[in-house]
């Protein structure tokens, strides 16, 4: 019979990677509608300052989220690689601006390890986990917490 971890062990997880400020990070397919190229973004007056604005997606409108500035990394231009990853958290559609989308990639949970207790502080609960692949390191974020409930509220009334 298995053990609890040789099951764990046999999970594979899809995810879609993207990159910000040279850092690889992957968010669990799932949770990604689509993705999109950046398209023109109407500012909303007195948003959080990581909140680009809102967008018109097909008769939608979508808040539009900076992940750059959410991470506390300094702004950068959009060029050909900018897109938005349009996601689903806590019943609500965000997009999120992000450096360049990678790949889709199937790991196995074997290969993802808890987030270092030197990066799992407060401002990084969204962190759920890194990912070791073969020449590399994969930040997964974890969605439904990567927005407090203050955010949200304010995303909701925009």
């Amino acid at each position: 019979m298995a053990s609890e971890k040789d099951k764990r062990d046999d999970d594979i997880y899809q995810l879609v990677t993207f990159s910000i400020g040279g850092e690889e990070f992957g968010v669990d397919i799932l949770k990604v509608m689509e993705i999109i190229r950046t398209m023109e973004i109407t500012k909303v007056p007195k948003a959080p300052d990581f909140v680009e604005g809102v967008i018109n997606l097909r008769g939608t409108v979508i808040p539009i989220i900076d992940l750059r500035r959410r991470f506390g990394l300094p702004p950068k231009a959009g060029d050909t690689d900018t897109r938005i990853i349009v996601i689903e958290i806590n019943n609500m559609t965000v997009g999120f601006v992000v450096d360049s989308v990678s790949e889709v990639l199937r790991i196995p949970a074997s290969t993802i390890e808890p987030a270092p207790a030197v990066v799992s502080g407060l401002d990084s609960d969204y962190i759920s986990g890194v990912g070791k692949l073969q020449d590399r390191l994969l930040i997964l974020l974890d969605l439904d917490k990567l927005l407090s409930s203050e955010d949200m509220e304010h995303l909701a009334g925009m």
